[in-house]
């Protein structure tokens, strides 16, 4: 049943294992489904989706999937002017509702409306047998059925496509791009702590907490311990200017999240366009004068220092391989960019490099030679919220 659907599934990259299809498929068979799409909807989403992060994904799969979805019978149009109006059920049907009131399946609920449909002759409210409104049918709108198929109206809830199309978790998506927010809760991720602090024990141990409450019958017993000190120290390296105005939101998204950021022991920006050459720029203009010399940097800058590149790698292979490749006016490199890149994964062993151009990209667009030359130097990742975990998760156990 659906197997189209499963497998449509997987090609939206959605991690269903057969196990889980065989779970949601005796889901079905025990009726946890009920009768209407929008509860095929909810259980497909709670037995299949493993993460938040994929409901996009679902409800992308699941509008394909159902987007030419109709009711199999045709409504004649007096039906449709009976069920206008009487959208509120009477007082008094309360308590006339039977709580011992038969459970129909799927197939008798079509049946009967089928029935109907080929009987009924006028508009009906308050009843408990025809098609209407205000009452106790299974068929109509506007009552109180615990179950039923329903014509006209308004839905108490909305329908299960309409939600697939509104596609309310587009924010949860792994690969979008990201702002200055997800940059800082990415950012924490960024963090080891020594706790070789000399200072009095202020700080709440919960752990610690939790086993001598238990050891001591359940009653209170707080334990402290000495603040620690995130011990990692970071250097980003910006591209800035050309190709990179682009991505300057982002960028800027970034920097911004940095920049609050109290994660870090030490903090160190430069910027550079297109290349790094014999200086580092200080400010995202990189304006001459404006600069420290790229040696003496790495001569003061030790090799405990995390590296993250941000630039989109894209530039005339000449800027990258070739002295005098600066494209600066007034500026000659006597050295080639590809050298002081070099110098720097040499002595920094964390280092990465996030690239804003899409990953399936990389290898067809402009700038595709120097960004798979420098693919070569340094793990790349894409900067979206998966390419950033990813890259950070790198950056810690690179060696």
């Amino acid at each position: 049943m659906f197997i189209e659907f499963f497998f449509l599934l997987r090609e939206y990259k959605l991690n269903v294992s057969i196990k889980e299809w065989l779970d949601l498929m005796e889901a079905l068979d025990k009726g946890l489904a009920g009768p209407s799409l929008l509860d095929f909807y909810h259980l497909c989403r709670s037995v299949l989706v493993k993460s938040e992060t994929d409901y996009d994904k679902f409800d992308l799969a699941f509008s394909e999937y159902f987007k030419d979805f109709s009711s199999p019978f045709e409504i004649p149009e007096e039906v449709w002017k009976w069920l206008n109006g009487g959208t509120k059920i009477k007082e008094e049907l309360y308590d006339k509702i039977d709580p011992n009131a038969p459970k129909y399946q799927l197939e008798e609920l079509k049946q009967m409306l089928e029935q109907r449909l080929k009987e009924q002759r006028s508009c009906h409210r308050g009843g408990n047998y025809w098609i209407g409104t205000e009452g106790t049918s299974v068929l109509g709108h506007g009552g109180f059925a615990e179950q039923g198929i329903r014509i006209g109206g308004e839905s108490r809830y909305r329908s299960a496509l309409q939600i697939a199309n509104e596609r309310a978790f587009r924010d949860f998506r792994q690969d979008n791009i990201i702002d200055t927010r997800q940059f800082q809760v990415a950012l924490r991720k960024l963090r080891q702590y020594s706790t070789t602090v000399d200072a009095p024990k202020t700080e709440l141990d919960i752990d610690g907490t939790i086993k001598e409450t238990t050891e001591n019958g359940g009653f209170l017993k707080l334990v402290f311990e000495k603040p620690r000190k995130n011990t990692v120290k970071l250097l980003l390296l910006f591209d800035s200017d050309g190709s990179m105005l682009k991505y300057s939101k982002l960028c800027s998204a970034l920097f911004q999240a940095v920049h609050k950021a109290n994660h870090f022991s030490d903090l160190k920006v430069y910027y550079f366009h297109n290349c790094i050459y014999e200086h580092l720029y200080t400010s995202l203009h990189c304006i001459r004068g404006e600069w420290e010399n790229t040696e003496k940097a790495l001569n003061t800058l030790g090799s405990e220092y995390r590296v993250i590149f941000i630039g989109d790698g894209a530039m005339a292979p000449t800027e990258l391989f070739r002295p005098g490749g600066n494209c600066r006016i007034g500026l000659y490199n006597e050295l080639p960019g590809i050298y002081w890149l070099q110098r720097i994964r040499d002595k920094y062993p964390h280092h990465i490099w996030l690239n804003p151009i899409e990953e399936s990209a990389w290898d067809h667009a402009y700038g595709h030679v120097t960004i798979n030359a420098i693919r070569e130097m340094f793990p790349m990742f894409e900067l979206s919220l998966d390419g950033l975990e990813k890259g950070i998760k790198k950056l810690l156990v690179n060696r």
